[in-house]
């Protein structure tokens, strides 16, 4: 992303007053976004504190016991979590996650995944996601990502 893209302040300013520059931001963050693209993510929804993201599981995301690899629907959820984040036009990167996976996704199921900041605080946050299969709304994963604004020097 260049300098010029960025919020007024280079993204360390911005308080989240403006829900339009922010939600910018984060869609200018996705549109850089090159592994997410590669893997077939497409964004659905991107608002101020909250995103959702579709990806369908392909076979080459299936692993030994015919489900998806756990990692694909980590990086589903990091990404949903990376547009919420991102979305009061702070340049946010990822400070920790966890993630709880309660059922599996399969080859063909298409995987939505719809995050929300919880909340924000000073230069940390947290956001929350939900991996649900779009076929039946099953819950696939519970993430939990914790974030952190960087200062641009």
């Amino acid at each position: 992303m260049s300098e010029t893209q960025l919020p007024p302040g280079g993204g360390d300013g911005v308080d989240g007053s403006d829900p339009e520059a922010g939600v910018a931001f984060a869609r200018q963050m996705w549109a850089d976004d090159e592994a997410s693209r590669r893997l077939g993510m497409e964004a659905v929804v991107v608002e101020q504190d909250h995103a959702v993201v579709r990806m369908g599981i392909r076979d080459d995301m299936v692993n030994g016991h015919a489900i998806c690899h756990g990692g694909y629907i980590f990086t589903l959820a990091d990404s949903c979590f990376a547009l919420a984040c991102n979305s009061r036009g702070r340049l946010t990167v990822a400070a920790g996650a966890d993630i709880s996976f309660t059922a599996p996704g399969r080859l063909g199921d298409v995987l939505v995944a719809e995050g929300h900041v919880r909340s924000a605080f000073g230069r940390s946050g947290i956001t929350d996601v939900t991996v649900r299969r779009e076929s039946d709304g099953q819950i696939i994963a519970e993430f939990r990502g914790r974030s952190r604004s960087l200062k641009r020097p």
